[in-house]
């Protein structure tokens, strides 16, 4: 069920990858944050805004990967925003990860190979201002973390932000794509505009004290990542003394330790 969490500000947490989406109403355009899974889930998505909203849409990813933005083709004609390389990442990666999935899920195989993949047509590096109609929302790239691509979402005139897969609830963050060495200082800059309720990509929504604890994990597993590679140590060794549960803390340290070599 939808949640409206501000004024006009919903959110809806679905099963499926427990993805959240978000939704924020304006007097003549309402903006849609990330689009499921598929090109089905992105078409029952789309019915279940039409119960909240018939004004016109948009559409923004908040990155690249299938649970965000694989839903895309059932808001077509839709304006649908995304950083540039979140763009660039759907065109190069996602038949890719269509496949991947399919050899995951044989019983919905011909949902994920079947979808058209959409990427963003209307895309910034930085930021960009859009206008619901009586409601500027900012779109923020602040840097890499989570990808290379993050983009946050922020409502001011009830100071909400969407942070996208940035902040992750109810689980570790996801390291696969990540720049563990860039991600504090980029959540740091998103906690400067972070006055009142975060949504994560997935999960519940939280508020500051949530995101001031993963970012103080995230700058202590970067401090470990240096110290242990300065120190001729290798991954293994940093494992026990890693914040993050010891999956995603051996992809964090991959991803660390590339950086530190200069390969990302």
């Amino acid at each position: 069920m939808w949640r409206e969490i501000a004024d006009r500000v919903f959110v809806r947490r679905y099963s499926d990858y427990n993805v959240t989406i978000g939704l924020v109403v304006g007097d003549s355009d309402s903006l849609v944050i990330d689009t499921r899974s598929s090109e089905r889930q992105g078409r029952e998505l789309m019915d279940e805004i039409r119960w909240l909203t018939t004004t016109r849409l948009r559409v923004v990813n908040t990155h690249h990967h299938y649970d965000h933005a694989f839903g895309n083709y059932a808001f077509v004609p839709s304006e649908i925003w995304g950083h540039e390389r979140c763009a660039l990442r759907l065109r190069e990666d996602s038949r890719t990860a269509q496949i991947a999935l399919a050899a995951a899920m044989p019983e919905v195989a011909p949902e994920y190979i079947e979808t058209r993949i959409t990427p963003p047509h209307k895309t910034f590096r930085e930021s960009v201002e859009l206008e619901l109609g009586g409601r500027p929302v900012t779109l923020a790239h602040f840097g890499r973390g989570h990808t290379d691509n993050d983009v946050a979402v922020v409502v001011p005139d009830v100071h909400v932000v969407f942070a996208g897969d940035l902040v992750e609830q109810g689980g570790p963050p996801s390291f696969e794509d990540s720049y563990p060495l860039d991600w504090p200082g980029t959540l740091g800059r998103l906690l400067e505009v972070a006055q009142g309720p975060v949504v994560p990509g997935h999960g519940d929504v939280v508020g500051r004290a949530f995101v001031e604890g993963q970012l103080a994990d995230l700058s202590a597993l970067a401090q470990l990542a240096r110290r242990v590679r300065f120190d001729g140590g290798s991954i293994n060794d940093a494992l026990p003394l890693s914040p993050f549960p010891s999956v995603a803390a051996r992809q964090a340290m991959i991803r660390a330790f590339a950086q530190l070599a200069g390969e990302l």
